[in-house]
């Protein structure tokens, strides 16, 4: 892109403030400038005019789930069914892993947090081992495909590289970037985050397929005969990767969609419940449920809105491509976004100064025709790690990894 090009689209947008610094910068720091305007979808940006009306919700009606019971009754069938997928070389695993540790006090990949005691014991670590597990049992090798950012790319590479993919085979090992939107003020004014550089943030966990369509990821998808995708969120050290039971339950259901859940510990516990909405799978956010929904009762006088995901799906991949011909509906996100003052000074805020526009993989579930909700024992399979101390903490998560037999 020329810089006459790129005057032209950002005048288009009103954005021609992000080219301020231009002419101070060095001729290698203003072709990188071209190249980001020229790669940022800017169409989004006027959504923040009419942001409340993206947010509108349909008719929202219980879904059940498939709970311990029936799945133990139905294990064998299921496992097997499971194991042939993955021994056909059917099921890929898909990590998302474009955060940071900043929470947990750390400025390396959160994948990276260390959470032995005695011992490094890494996040990353953790989920490989997992994986390892149904590896070893399936006696086959299952292509890993780990979705980085902008921010931790090189890190992230260079880490699990440097500790031989903690005994995973290499040649199954793929990493690939997430695509980044532009981050904005409250008028929808893209900030700068250096004079030569856009604020941006990754695109939300909805965007990881059309991220991986992007990076030339689905050639190997389907030059390996790949029909499922297993996408799983890095900060869940006990969650189980590419579960023959839980493939083969979404296969025999004939889903093309199935999601882990955990029997909540609370009605206002703070995870996204599956639920229909106007009759498609769906999943209605914590802070989205009335105190109706929370009352609910099913036929069995149990909590109707009673199952929490854990952000471990499973999605048929034909299905996922059907996806890609529409665009997903945009979340606007209210943030703290670190820019650049009137003066060319780096400010980092206290409080939110604007928006991040964000996919969901909620709204990849709901434009699905069926999915399966799938019942996991929450102390073996949900230990999430968004905080250093207290309620989904390394602290909890830790004691959780004890409580399973894991040395730390």
């Amino acid at each position: 892109m020329t810089l006459e090009q790129a005057k032209e689209k950002l005048i288009k947008y009103g954005q021609e403030h992000v080219l301020k610094y231009y002419d101070e910068l060095s001729a290698q720091e203003q072709q990188a400038l071209l190249e980001q305007i020229e790669a940022t979808d800017m169409s989004i940006l006027a959504a923040c005019q009419h942001k409340e009306e993206l947010a509108q919700k349909g008719v929202i009606t219980p879904l059940a789930a498939m709970e311990l019971d029936e799945i133990e009754a139905g294990r064998n069938g299921y496992v097997t069914t499971g194991l042939e997928a993955i021994r056909g070389g059917k099921v890929g695993a898909v990590l998302l892993a474009g955060g940071m540790g900043t929470r947990l006090g750390s400025d390396a990949p959160k994948g990276m947090y260390n959470v032995g005691l005695t011992r490094e014991l890494y996040i990353f670590e953790c989920l490989i081992n997992n994986l390892l597990d149904v590896v070893n049992e399936a006696d086959a090798w299952i292509h890993l495909f780990v979705m980085t950012s902008d921010k931790n790319h090189d890190a992230t590479m260079t880490f699990l590289k440097e500790h031989a993919y903690f005994g995973y085979k290499a040649e199954y090992v793929h990493f690939f970037k997430q695509e980044m939107a532009a981050a904005t003020d409250y008028q929808g004014r893209i900030y700068l985050e250096e004079k030569g550089k856009l604020s941006t943030s990754p695109n939300g966990n909805g965007g990881w397929f059309i991220s991986m369509k992007n990076t030339g990821m689905l050639d190997i998808v389907k030059k390996a005969g790949i029909e499922w995708l297993n996408v799983f969120a890095v900060d869940n050290v006990l969650q189980r990767i590419a579960d023959p039971c839980f493939i083969g339950a979404t296969l025999q259901k004939n889903c093309v969609v199935g999601a882990k859940v955990v029997r909540k510990n609370a009605p206002d516990e703070k995870v996204g419940v599956m639920c229909l909405e106007d009759g498609r799978p769906s999943i209605v956010e914590y802070y989205e449920l009335t105190e109706d929904l929370m009352n609910a009762k099913d036929d069995k006088g149990n909590p109707a809105y009673n199952f929490g995901v854990i952000l471990n799906y499973l999605f048929n991949e034909s299905a996922l491509e059907e996806l890609l011909e529409n665009s997903l509906p945009l979340h606007i996100v209210e943030k703290k976004i670190p820019y650049l003052d009137a003066n060319g000074e780096l400010v980092k805020p206290e409080e939110p100064n604007g928006y991040k526009f964000e996919n969901l993989v909620l709204d990849m579930i709901h434009q699905m025709d069926s999915c399966l909700p799938f019942e996991v024992v929450r102390e073996k399979e949900f230990a999430p790690i968004k905080n250093k101390t207290g309620v989904d903490s390394v602290e909890s998560a830790r004691a959780l990894l004890q409580e399973n037999g894991v040395v730390l």
